[in-house]
């Protein structure tokens, strides 16, 4: 369980890319079926700087609802990520997830996330493949720009209410930069199992907390705290300064990744904890309802 703490075109720049492409309703969507649920699942195409994303957006058959950016983790956008928009928008949320590596490949761009093999230099070397060019300055930003302006444009949306994001693992510093690039409509922000959140860096994405105006969620595994056991400290200092609303929690006897199911077995241990996962979930759903209504 946890233990908390409360606390393009040449000479167009990236911003009016996307407002170009959003208002000449570039972004495309197809194949809409109806999943379990009362959900409605379809693939869209969102039109970016640097190309068009391949993506996934759900939302209850019926009404519009508050709207949810989920960044996934390195492993991107795949079957257990599409488990989570169905579950997340049959609570009564329109959820997009793009595939965050649209730049190299389409989505899944990893076959069978059970079989990668952390120890092996050949599968690092796909990883960073597909991770460097998200990393680009200036890339995450203008994504989450594009991202939430295809969220407001969907009639299923309910602009009138704040915008939440969750990420895990990469996804988690993608949440702070979310939430900074677009303060005045995100709403919510929470990070499971986030990697790289406090680092070093003049560019740290904790030292982004002045930009945000969201309420904040960090749900950190106890094997990351064991590596850094100071970063939950100077994130809720960062938080605390800039005046955010930010929960900082540790989960005992988690490893780096229990909130998603298909995670690979390492060490022979298994990474995903059903059980504490759930209680990521509620606190996810507590968040929401807060931040969100």
């Amino acid at each position: 369980m946890s233990e908390s703490d409360d606390k393009t075109a040449p000479g167009t720049s990236r911003r009016e890319f996307v407002a170009l492409a959003v208002g000449a309703g570039l972004a495309a969507a197809g194949g809409a079926i109806a999943a379990p649920g009362g959900v409605v699942e379809s693939n869209v195409e969102i039109k970016t700087a640097d190309g068009s994303c391949d993506a996934a957006l759900f939302h209850p058959i019926h009404g519009k609802h508050p709207g949810v950016l989920i960044w996934t983790d390195i492993f991107g956008l795949r079957p257990t990520f599409r488990d989570f928009g169905r579950r997340l928008a049959a609570q009564g949320y329109t959820v997009l997830i793009p595939n965050p590596f649209y730049r190299t490949a389409k989505a899944p761009v990893i076959a069978d996330v059970s079989a990668f093999d952390w120890q092996s230099a050949a599968d690092r070397a796909k990883l960073q493949a597909f991770t460097g060019p998200l990393n680009a300055p200036g890339a995450a930003d203008a994504d989450a720009k594009a991202y939430v302006a295809f969220l407001d444009a969907q009639p299923q949306v309910d602009t009138r209410k704040k915008l939440g994001t969750q990420g895990y693992c990469m996804g988690g510093p993608l949440v702070l930069k979310t939430a900074a690039a677009v303060p005045d409509r995100v709403g919510a922000g929470a990070s499971f199992h986030g990697g790289g959140l406090v680092t070093d860096k003049p560019d740290s994405p904790h030292l982004l907390a002045p930009l945000i105006k969201a309420r904040m969620y960090f749900g950190i595994a106890a094997s990351d705290d064991a590596k850094q056991p100071d970063a939950k400290d100077k994130l809720r200092e960062a938080f605390a300064a800039a005046h955010v609303p930010a929960e900082i929690e540790v989960y005992a006897d988690t490893q780096h990744g229990w909130c998603v199911p298909d995670m690979p077995v390492q060490g022979g241990k298994a990474i995903y904890d059903r059980a504490d996962a759930e209680v990521a979930w509620g606190k996810l759903l507590d968040l929401y309802g807060v931040a969100l209504a």
